[in-house]
């Protein structure tokens, strides 16, 4: 099963700020002007403040204001994370396990991530699992990574809820649940989270920790379909769902496709 890993960059989410610089490229930043927001938070940024460091991290990976630089960016997340902010750890832990703007190390992208694990940020609990149940950078230990996964999953973290239910899928350093993984499962399929439907559509069509129902099974395939990329994954949710269908009656069809409809319309408001 494929682990999922937090891979974005969290905008100038830090607290409020300390310094008149930060302000000003706050302001100048939410009002489009990236050259002003670069220059003040580079005055910021190097007289220490970590939220000014973050910002201007941010900027350089996505080229505002200035030409992207990822050596830049790396610098100024390391900066911000030396001082704590969990929001820059995770981020330099991106960039040190992608190897972006830093020479790939999984090691230290594993000790960014549990500083801003212990610190409660579900993101960096997520990718600190999927470290340990790959064997990353650190010894292999899937109870350690159901147990961050957890941490995460109970703050709502939709990958993390992912993560969780394959392992109870699979018994994989906690004992095989199918209604666990089902539980977890749904949990982040009802946040649009493509991978989790198309495993609870698995389960339903198999009558594995639920009972068996190829409406459910069906809808949750169809709407996996519907937000996978096209690739591999979304070839094997619309294959399962035709495998399905073709079993159907034609009233179960209609309603499994009602379902789906009406779910989409609901949480795409």
């Amino acid at each position: 099963m494929k682990i999922i890993v937090f891979a974005g960059i969290i905008l100038l989410a830090f607290v409020a700020p300390t310094r008149a610089d930060y302000d000003a490229g706050l302001a100048a930043y939410h009002r489009g002007d990236y050259v002003g927001a670069l220059y003040e938070f580079k005055a910021a940024a190097e007289d220490g403040h970590a939220g000014a460091q973050y910002s201007l991290g941010v900027m350089y990976d996505r080229g505002e204001g200035a030409p992207q630089d990822f050596t830049q960016a790396a610098e100024w997340f390391r900066r911000a994370a030396e001082q704590g902010l969990a929001k820059a750890q995770i981020t330099l832990g991106v960039y040190l396990q992608r190897g972006t703007g830093v020479a790939q190390n999984f090691a230290e992208a594993a000790e960014w991530y549990r500083n801003a694990a212990e610190q409660g940020e579900p993101a960096a609990q997520n990718n600190l699992g999927a470290l340990l149940q790959r064997g990353k950078g650190v010894t292999e230990d899937y109870a350690q990574a159901a147990g961050w996964y957890r941490k995460a999953a109970e703050q709502d973290y939709p990958a993390a809820q992912y993560n969780l239910g394959a392992l109870f899928q699979r018994g994989k350093g906690i004992p095989q649940d199918y209604a666990e993984a089902a539980s977890w499962y749904r949990k982040a399929a009802e946040q649009s989270y493509p991978a989790a439907q198309y495993h609870l559509g698995v389960l339903f069509q198999r009558g594995k920790g639920v009972p068996q129902d190829d409406v459910q099974a069906h809808m949750w395939l169809n709407l996996a379909a519907s937000g996978l990329r096209q690739g591999k994954e979304r070839d094997m949710a619309v294959e399962l769902r035709d495998d399905v269908a073709s079993g159907m009656t034609p009233g179960e069809l209609a309603e499994a496709q009602k379902r789906a409809r009406e779910w989409a319309a609901e949480h795409t408001q």
